[in-house]
């Protein structure tokens, strides 16, 4: 896939990322490889592959699903500015 100096602009842009003519031309060719790269990469069948976390298999890890409160609520509040009791005290922003 050819990329062109607007789609690099674009991109740039959206990335607020401020290039120069040349570092543009350079992302230019760049872009397209990757994107060549990644059309080869549809071409391989992977119908029969199932979904793998990785290319060993592992057994996970489980562990009791517990909801907490973290147990250190204490030391949290102290890098706040200001509290009352267990929580943050903030000024209000809705009215």
């Amino acid at each position: 896939m050819k990329i062109n100096q607007d789609t690099v602009r674009h991109i740039a842009s959206l990335a607020r990322i401020k290039l120069s003519q040349d570092e543009a031309r350079r992302l230019e060719g760049e872009l397209s490889r990757i994107l060549d790269w990644v059309e080869q990469l549809e071409e391989v069948d992977t119908g029969d592959v199932e979904p793998m976390t990785s290319v060993v298999e592992v057994t996970m890890k489980m562990r009791d699903d517990k909801v907490t409160d973290g147990e250190c609520a204490d030391a949290i509040l102290e890098n706040a500015p200001e509290r009352a009791d267990d929580f943050f005290v903030v000024p209000k922003v809705v009215e």
